[in-house]
């Protein structure tokens, strides 16, 4: 029997019918952290998840359509994350208010990463304004927006680890939430993906972006519409941004993912998911007419290096860490290549990459970098767990 509830009790199925009984049953004030009944769990849970789906929709959407239209604040992709961001707030003031579905810590992940973005979002309008168009998604506003959604996600994930009971249902939910993370985390790297195939379209005589778009870019740096305009326009990033960002924070985030989900393929899983989602939203942007990006394939490998460093270090920090440095730079760069080589030839020109470019002397980096902060987190986590428990 679920706590809290009688043998009398019935569950609605629908999400309007839950919504009244739990505002019926339980919209009152609480501290965050005091028990809360199995079907409220994952009721609000599912609307994270809900509110979540919306704004990656609508964030995937918005990518492609800055690489088409001029920015306008009343967009549709901008709606449609608009929509994701109001379920979030009345979660957040519900979980605040009767303290059901959090503990202190998950409840301040979620709080600040709301306050993080609603601050963000009128600074971007504002940026715009003055600056005019954004031309890449590394801006300080798209970073306090991402950063936003990261800090309230990661309240999300504690939330969830430490209150739901086990079970299928609970591995598959933050499985999900693994792959939201990944995907607000890899976002920024999307500009090199639709910038490379915008560049390539414009010299091949068949821009993706209006004119009226391609002439306020050149505007921007005073330049005609000619390459070099184009090329700040659509790859505005060094080369060597790309796979740092895509492989060794993506196998950190994966390395994480692994340690909660603790089956065997689960870093895999979550990039799979990612990368089936990106498969998904590739046709339908072509098919609504709109730019389509690179797809991220190589990140499956980089899931299989996390999860075979694992399973090989067999609980050894030091040594998991090692092999999963070595494992996620030689996969992840290896796949990367391989890929850079192929060429889809389902656009219809042998000459379109599938790949961003990238600076291949940056394995380096990834390998150091991937085994310090690996190998460290083990230590932060039991100092953070001892703290909290003390």
């Amino acid at each position: 029997m679920m706590s809290g509830m009688t043998q009398v009790d019935v569950i609605p199925r629908s999400p309007v019918g839950k919504t009244r009984l739990f505002f019926q049953r339980h919209w009152q004030r609480g501290s965050a952290g005091q028990p809360t009944p199995d079907w409220v769990l994952r009721f609000c849970y599912g609307m994270w998840l809900a509110a979540f789906a919306f704004k990656l929709v609508g964030s995937s959407w918005d990518m492609s359509w800055h690489f088409k239209w001029l920015r306008d604040d009343l967009a549709p992709p901008h709606l449609i994350n608009t929509v994701g961001t109001v379920i979030i707030i009345v979660l957040v003031v519900i979980h605040s208010y009767t303290g059901l579905g959090c503990d202190k810590p998950s409840l301040r992940l979620m709080q600040t990463g709301l306050v993080v973005f609603l601050v963000a979002a009128p600074l971007d309008v504002i940026n715009h304004r003055v600056n005019g168009l954004d031309l890449t998604a590394w801006s300080p506003s798209h970073m306090m927006l991402y950063l936003g959604t990261g800090i309230m996600q990661a309240g999300v994930l504690l939330g969830w680890i430490r209150l739901s009971p086990p079970g299928r249902f609970r591995t598959g939910v933050l499985l999900a939430l693994w792959a939201f993370f990944l995907e607000n985390t890899f976002f920024p790297n999307g500009q090199q993906e639709y910038g490379i195939l915008g560049l390539r379209a414009w010299e091949r005589g068949a821009p993706e972006a209006e004119p009226s778009l391609l002439s306020f870019a050149a505007n921007q740096i005073g330049h005609p519409v000619d390459r070099t305009a184009i090329l700040h326009f659509t790859m505005p990033i060094p080369e060597w941004v790309y796979p740092l960002w895509g492989i060794a924070v993506t196998a950190l985030i994966l390395a994480l993912a692994r340690h909660t989900l603790k089956f065997r393929w689960a870093a895999l899983s979550v990039a799979g998911a990612y990368v089936a989602y990106r498969c998904v939203m590739w046709p339908l942007l072509l098919g609504l007419g709109f730019p389509v990006s690179t797809v991220p394939f190589y990140l499956l490998a980089v899931g299989l290096a996390v999860d075979l460093a694992v399973t090989i270090g067999a609980g050894h920090r030091i040594a998991t860490a090692g092999i999963g440095a070595l494992l996620a730079a030689a996969f992840g760069y290896g796949a990367l290549w391989l890929q850079s080589q192929l060429r889809p030839w389902f656009l219809g020109d042998a000459h379109t990459e599938s790949a961003p470019p990238v600076a291949y002397w940056t394995v380096a980096v990834a390998l150091v970098g991937v085994f310090a902060l690996w190998a460290a987190a083990s230590p932060a986590t039991r100092w953070w767990t001892a703290r909290k428990a003390a």
